[in-house]
């Protein structure tokens, strides 16, 4: 069996891939709405992400449940797209008031969808099931440290756009929001599953 680190550092390097892009736009689109002033509800929505992630990949992972990953390919980008579509018509962006519960729940089903494709991943590198759960805390935390960098990363470029270049951050939230639907839908046609 490999080491608890080697799974941490599985774990970090499948999100933090650029090859595994989806997941990196989902948190790009889950962030647009928000500046980086409001840290606290970005870290909120993350960790609501990775709750859902980590449930469905402990339940995929002990073949509890089990989804087809064609379905899968196509439900991920379907998240972007219903994400980036909120962002645009259905938040008050810039305004504190953004309902935090929508957006936490949103995140947290979204997660679950999202821990399925890493489910596919992680139970490929599994050498032995019956002893999953050392495998599967690496990973989880491997994860969720690779999406905080990815976070860190994209606060700092919308810090940069919206308070230093001064960028309206409704025009900020369409743009990256719009950028992420069209390449979401590009994806969701491309996996179409019927």
């Amino acid at each position: 069996m490999h080491p608890f680190d080697f799974y941490l550092k599985l774990g970090f390097e499948h999100i933090s891939n650029l090859a595994g892009y989806d997941h990196i736009l989902f948190l790009v689109v889950l962030c647009a709405v928000y500046r980086a002033q409001q840290w606290r509800n970005i870290l909120i929505l993350v960790t609501a992400f990775t709750i859902g992630h980590s449930v469905t990949l402990a339940l995929v992972s002990l073949e509890i449940i089990s989804i087809p990953s064609n379905i899968i390919k196509f439900l991920i980008p379907t998240t972007i797209f219903i994400t980036a579509l909120h962002n645009v018509i259905g938040s008050n962006v810039g305004n504190l008031s953004v309902s935090m519960k929508r957006n936490y729940a949103m995140a947290l089903f979204f997660g679950f969808i999202h821990g399925m494709d890493f489910s596919n991943y992680f139970k490929a590198l599994l050498m032995d099931p019956s002893d999953v759960l050392i495998p599967l805390l690496g990973f989880n935390i491997g994860i969720e440290l690779g999406q905080l960098l990815v976070v860190a990363v994209i606060v700092g470029i919308s810090f940069l756009f919206l308070d230093i270049i001064k960028a309206k951050h409704r025009d900020w939230n369409v743009f990256i929001s719009g950028a992420a639907a069209g390449m979401a839908l590009i994806s969701m046609l491309e996996n179409k599953f019927w």
